[in-house]
């Protein structure tokens, strides 16, 4: 835990007037500390940014800063006003670095690097998920990567592999090869379940190979709480950009419906509850065809019940690679707890598997 006074110190690291009102805790992020700073002037977010996850901050940071500058250039091509509203502004530090750049984060006296933001008045996130708030984040993460989509410089790959399948179920081949604690015979029927659908669900690298699919800049963290509304209900901007890196835009749209379509949470024991929501389905697809439909391929559009699919299946692989593995990476509330997510998630998957016929009748509208 950092003190007031050591709040105070990093947040003056940053070109920010020095007179400090207040710094309290923003926010409920799992991942990275959040602050909101009050100055006489203005208000800002200072944010602890984690390491551990984000080894390479250099890289983390040019990415955003290269992403929001572009967004806000298209802003003001587009003669939008309120800009500061509509796209996040990073401050940068008050010293040039070793090297003579001036870097939009800092390294506390610990090692530990931040980066600070301008807050923006007036914006609320949203936790519930329904058919009108999933619309709404449909349309905000599809005009994101629409405004991308020409972005010129280049953007790293802050989390290797992140949502490549084929990299999971190598992790799972592994796992099973080792079974380090003796549990591969408890989900025997998962692992076999797994090997039914690998290679169908492996398309989109394939596609990607063959030069037919390509890689876009996209969000890869899409939950309806890393919109910003204002108190109208209406979209600002799109938070959270520590995940934005190369991916197919399935990461966007599915990764948002595996957890907002599922009936239950993730890891809820009741799997005769869970069912895949055609209405956040559809919801958000509409959504996300306003902002998306000029840019994207039609083989991009007509595999999007896929990617519907793909999310709760390829967590699922990891869910399950975990708990052979003895639950080394996911935290766990007790022993079964990564089989029960497991389940959970190949059962979402099905789900979904049986109204793949509705999903794609719907996109043809």
């Amino acid at each position: 835990m950092y003190s007031d006074r050591q709040l105070r110190q990093i947040a003056t690291q940053f070109a920010i007037s020095k007179d400090i009102i207040n710094i309290c805790p923003l926010g409920s992020g799992l991942i990275n500390d959040t602050f909101k700073v009050e100055t006489r002037d203005k208000n800002y977010v200072l944010q602890h940014i984690n390491k551990t996850i984000f080894p390479d901050v250099d890289l983390l940071q040019q990415n955003i800063e290269n992403v929001t500058e572009h967004i806000r250039n298209k802003l003001i091509e587009s003669g939008e006003k309120n800009i500061d509203n509509k796209v996040l502004n990073f401050i940068k530090a008050s010293k040039v670095s070793s090297d003579g750049r001036q870097l939009s984060y800092v390294k506390d006296e610990n090692g530990e690097f931040w980066r600070l933001s301008h807050y923006i008045e007036g914006s609320v996130t949203h936790n519930l998920v329904n058919p009108t708030y999933s619309r709404f984040a449909g349309e905000a993460f599809g005009q994101f990567e629409a405004m991308l989509v020409d972005l010129k410089k280049p953007i790293g790959e802050v989390i290797p592999n992140f949502h490549n399948l084929s990299f999971r179920l190598a992790q799972l081949d592994a796992a099973i090869e080792a079974d380090p604690v003796g549990r591969l015979k408890e989900v025997q029927d998962l692992v076999d379940l797994v090997n039914i659908y690998a290679e169908e669900m492996t398309v989109s690298e394939r596609l990607y190979q063959k030069g037919l699919l390509p890689k876009r800049i996209c969000h890869c963290d899409t939950k309806v709480n890393n919109v910003l509304f204002d108190k109208n209900g209406h979209v600002l901007c799109v938070i959270d950009l520590d995940t934005v890196m190369p991916s197919f835009i399935f990461s966007d749209f599915g990764d948002f419906l595996r957890t907002a379509a599922n009936t239950v949470a993730e890891d809820d024991p009741h799997f005769e509850k869970i069912d895949f929501r055609m209405d956040i389905f559809k919801a958000f697809t509409e959504g996300y065809l306003k902002s998306a439909r000029s840019f994207l391929l039609p083989i991009e559009i007509e595999n999007l019940p896929y990617a519907a699919r793909l999310f709760a299946f390829m967590q699922g692989v990891r869910f399950l690679a975990d708990y052979i593995n003895g639950d080394i990476y996911y935290k766990t509330s007790y022993p079964e707890h990564n089989k029960v997510r497991a389940r959970n998630q190949m059962t979402l998957f099905l789900k979904a598997s049986e109204k793949e016929k509705e999903m794609k009748q719907f996109i043809s509208f």
